[in-house]
């Protein structure tokens, strides 16, 4: 077998409002269930010849593969998530209120969703992402739907296979229940395990050198509040000949010829350069400009990036 049973980790006699039923129906059945899925579909798809199976067949078992895995996942993170008393420690405390506003912010959203699940099926997260750095609470729904990259640190398995042997439909009194055996303890350990983790490689655009940049948010936040910035738009004119609707605000400006132009920008003002991506073409233009003392950045991503953030553009006629 490729993949193998982990114990359960909660000591199911001690858990507070739950049967030992309903715990030992769900480890063996649910979790077990998946397990067991889980090899079987592996073992399948060992045996495939892949390039004479039809797609349909192999999308199937892929699709239930990651199904099976994340069920694996999820109710081993669950059955850990269960084994004190509720009591949130300090540490655990602070981080909520960083990123929530306050403890009992997150027990609300929690709860809420929860309760939006109740009746349906699919799992409560508290998940870190590494890339932004900072937790969140996301819905799992049907085991894969999860956030790419993200780490759960405590889960919340609101299928009725979870609940209802003891709660009925009550959901709100399982998730109560649920609340008063959170081992916080362990749950602040996987966080510091999450945010010790080396962060996964930043997907951005290669380097061009040591060049100042902004974002296209911070740009047009500077702009919807009115703080002064000069626009540069030098992308190549073949570009903006093809595609002739600039950034409202911007002012073409030939990269080829900067010293055309550059007398025309103040000193006493920033500079926001962008070509079409935000490569090469803004960069060498910026830099030019910081030679000849002025404050320009390149605007990442270029006009690209300021349209897929929906920003205002306008056609030049």
């Amino acid at each position: 077998m490729k993949y193998k049973l982990q114990p359960i980790h909660c000591r199911p006699w001690t858990l507070n409002s739950f049967s030992l039923q309903l715990i030992e129906s769900h480890y063996e059945n649910n979790y077990g269930g998946a397990m067991r899925r889980l090899n079987a579909i592996t073992e399948q798809l060992a045996t495939l010849d892949h390039a004479k199976t039809p797609p349909y067949v192999i999308a199937g078992l892929k699709r239930e593969e990651l199904t099976a895995l994340n069920s694996t996942f999820l109710h081993e993170l669950y059955f850990s998530s269960m084994n004190g008393e509720g009591r949130i420690t300090e540490a655990m405390k602070q981080v909520l209120a960083r990123d929530f506003g306050s403890y009992d912010r997150w027990v609300a959203e929690f709860e809420a969703m929860a309760q939006a699940l109740s009746g349906g099926s699919g799992w409560v997260l508290l998940t870190w992402l590494p890339r932004d750095g900072h937790l969140i609470n996301q819905f799992a729904s049907e085991h894969s739907q999860a956030v790419a990259s993200g780490v759960p640190i405590l889960a919340l398995d609101m299928y009725e296979h979870a609940y209802h042997m003891d709660f009925g439909a009550n959901a709100k009194a399982y998730f109560q229940a649920f609340q008063r055996n959170i081992d916080w303890k362990a749950v602040h350990e996987r966080y510091e395990d999450a945010v010790n983790a080396p962060r996964p490689r930043r997907l951005e655009q290669p380097e061009f050198g040591d060049y100042p940049r902004m974002a296209v948010e911070d740009l047009r936040t500077m702009m919807i509040k009115g703080e002064p910035v000069q626009l540069v738009d030098a992308r190549p004119r073949h570009s903006v000949s093809r595609r002739p609707e600039m950034m409202v605000g911007a002012q073409w400006r030939d990269p080829e010829h900067v010293s055309d132009w550059i007398g025309e920008l103040r000193k006493d003002e920033p500079v926001a350069v962008f070509c079409v991506y935000g490569f090469h073409v803004a960069c060498r233009t910026a830099q030019t400009l910081r030679e000849a003392g002025f404050d320009a950045k390149v605007v990442e991503g270029g006009h690209a990036a300021w349209k897929a953030a929906g920003a205002p553009t306008k056609v030049e006629s």
